[in-house]
């Protein structure tokens, strides 16, 4: 079985996470999903986020080709997370193309595109200017 490992806030659910994540489950037959921590969040983007940790968890693991989620406490553990789950395949979005190149000696490493002109980040700040 190959299994897949990809990470993600994954805040205000939107069609351009249904789409990476239906492409990430297409790069083998289990697809695991770390989700960020609120604490994590606010230590990358200076915000928490919108949905709480616990409901961010509740709609990834209702979705028909997410068959793992867990809590990404630490970007500095992705390494530690691809050995616990014992991932073959790291799947990013191309934002982060190249950062994570590293991973190669571990699993293999692909930056899937993103679904263009949508972001949770351009949502929220729509929304406030309403």
């Amino acid at each position: 079985m190959k299994r897949v490992i990809t990470f993600g806030t994954f805040d205000v659910f939107h069609v351009g996470h249904i789409n990476i994540l239906e492409r990430a489950k297409q790069q083998g037959d289990y697809l695991i999903v770390g989700v960020s921590s609120d604490g994590l969040n606010f230590s990358k983007k200076k915000r928490y986020p919108i949905y709480s940790q616990a409901d961010r968890i509740k709609i990834l693991s209702s979705l028909q080709f997410v068959d793992e989620v867990f809590v990404e406490e630490s970007l500095e553990l992705k390494p530690e997370y691809i050995k616990r789950f014992k991932a073959d395949v790291l799947v990013m979005g191309d934002d982060w193309a190249g950062r994570f190149d590293e991973m190669k000696s571990l699993c293999e490493v692909l930056y899937l595109p993103r679904t263009p002109s949508i972001s949770t980040t351009e949502i929220i700040e729509v929304v406030k200017s309403l």
